[in-house]
């Protein structure tokens, strides 16, 4: 659930929030406090694709502004880069991939309006993870579907996501 205030875009650009935040429209959507499970799976996605980084040509970063349209920047829990891209500060080039990972807190409407938000942007793999359940879902065609292979074929990125659900610390 995100409590939101109303700032300019440049304030939002040249201000910092603890956890970061995302900015809608010309509202500051705080998000979650993470929990243990977030963080461990949220941790989990990103060492995966880390290990990867070379063979794939991909930068993979945690809770990176992406500009997902004038007037909108939200903050993925871990986007996937093409390394042929330049590096940016906040990112304006669509990711290959990104991941949200559910909190307790979170709401269905707010959760469907960011994953809308990729869409729009032209992000070809979106993903959200459920620690509670440990399901991956990919989300496409405006509906979250039970998923458990990540395919980027473009690129020759393919594995299960039972993959990165081994890398959890429990």
């Amino acid at each position: 659930m995100s409590a939101t205030t109303h700032i300019s875009e440049q304030q939002y650009l040249h201000s910092t929030f603890e956890p970061d935040a995302e900015y809608v429209d010309g509202e500051v959507r705080t998000r979650s406090m993470p929990t243990y499970s977030h963080a461990d799976w949220q941790l989990a996605i990103a060492t995966w694709f880390v290990q990867h980084a070379r063979e794939w040509n991909i930068r993979c970063v945690p809770e990176l502004r992406v500009r997902v349209r004038p007037g909108a920047y939200r903050v993925p829990d871990v986007s996937v880069l093409d390394r042929a891209n330049p590096k940016e500060e906040i990112v304006t080039v669509a990711p290959l991939a990104v991941f949200e990972v559910l909190s307790p807190d979170d709401t269905v409407q707010e959760l469907y309006e960011k994953l809308d938000d990729y869409t729009a942007m032209g992000i070809p793999q979106i993903w959200v993870a459920d620690p509670k359940t440990g399901a991956f879902k990919q989300y496409c065609d405006q509906c979250l579907k039970p998923a458990s292979r990540f395919s980027l074929p473009q690129r020759g990125i393919e594995f299960d996501t039972h993959e990165i659900a081994s890398l959890l610390q429990n």
